[in-house]
């Protein structure tokens, strides 16, 4: 376990040195990057990717791909402002909706993974295509937004926390909705029996099954996660720009958050990962 600490430590450590070394060349090259308000614009971005990347980073720790996850945040995405605004459907009711819709399908998958013994990359390459189908699908094709309203529901995202003695410069409530997720996650794998498991699985998952370690339970969990966080990350997104077409709102991102998750220390072959490295990871990107 010693070994495992220093080594993740060691990448955690590069890929941080990697990061100050760009901010440093970028802010060489233009004298606008380190200005407040791209600051706090890169700390509203670098917060909404790593919670998406995070949850990439759970599905890689059982050596499993997601490559739905940008499917996924279009989906939930456009059909939130599609409930509410089209089809007037309370917000008590429509955000609980779309985030329990990200669980079901993340739920689908771990079962498509581990009882019918799919490859990870079908399963998710099919999700992919599917959400992104049906976002188009349910909406039209049609650009979906809040119209200037919901002003309050957005404010989760767009509320600002002025720091005494930085003028023009604030922190985004998304940098907070990071801590408190990667404070989660962080507990969850590395003090809770749960979390042991689940790297266990990722290590060796054939080694955890004679230990006693019901694996296939992990795997599904580690998809359940990634996409809540995927379904949560649409909400936060559509909720920061206020409109979205889903042909393109979230093309790509799994991408972003497959390499800032591979960037942060997660290995590829399973059983490594770091939080806080993940959150580096995306920041770098």
């Amino acid at each position: 376990m010693g070994d495992l600490l220093v080594k993740s430590a060691r990448k955690i450590l590069g890929v941080f040195s990697l990061l100050v070394a760009t901010c440093i060349a970028t802010s060489a090259l233009t004298p606008y990057f380190l200005t407040a308000y791209n600051v706090e614009n890169l700390l509203r971005r670098t917060s909404l990717f790593g919670v998406i990347s995070i949850g990439a980073a759970f599905v890689i720790i059982v050596g499993g791909i997601d490559l739905s996850i940008g499917s996924v945040v279009a989906l939930v995405g456009c059909l939130l402002p599609w409930l509410l605004v089209e089809h007037g459907v309370p917000i008590w009711f429509a955000v609980p909706g779309v985030l329990l819709l990200g669980l079901v399908l993340g739920l689908c998958h771990g079962m498509l993974v581990q009882r019918v013994r799919l490859q990870p990359f079908i399963v998710t390459l099919c999700g992919l295509l599917i959400y992104r189908g049906l976002a188009r699908g349910i909406t039209g094709d049609q650009t979906v937004g809040f119209q200037n309203g919901y002003k309050g529901l957005r404010s989760i995202v767009k509320t600002r926390f002025e720091v005494p003695g930085l003028d023009g410069f604030a922190i985004p409530s998304t940098l907070l909705i990071l801590v408190v997720i990667a404070t989660l996650a962080i507990v969850f794998l590395r003090f809770t029996v749960w979390g042991r498991h689940l790297l266990a699985t990722g290590r060796n998952a054939s080694a955890a099954r004679h230990g006693g370690v019901r694996t296939d339970r992990y795997v599904v969990l580690a998809y359940v996660i990634c996409a809540g966080l995927a379904g949560l990350g649409g909400m936060l997104f559509i909720l920061d720009v206020g409109s979205a077409q889903p042909a393109d709102f979230g093309n790509f991102y799994e991408l972003f958050a497959i390499a800032a998750a591979v960037l942060g220390g997660c290995s590829l072959r399973g059983g490594e990962g770091s939080v806080i490295g993940v959150i580096i990871g995306a920041a770098l990107m």
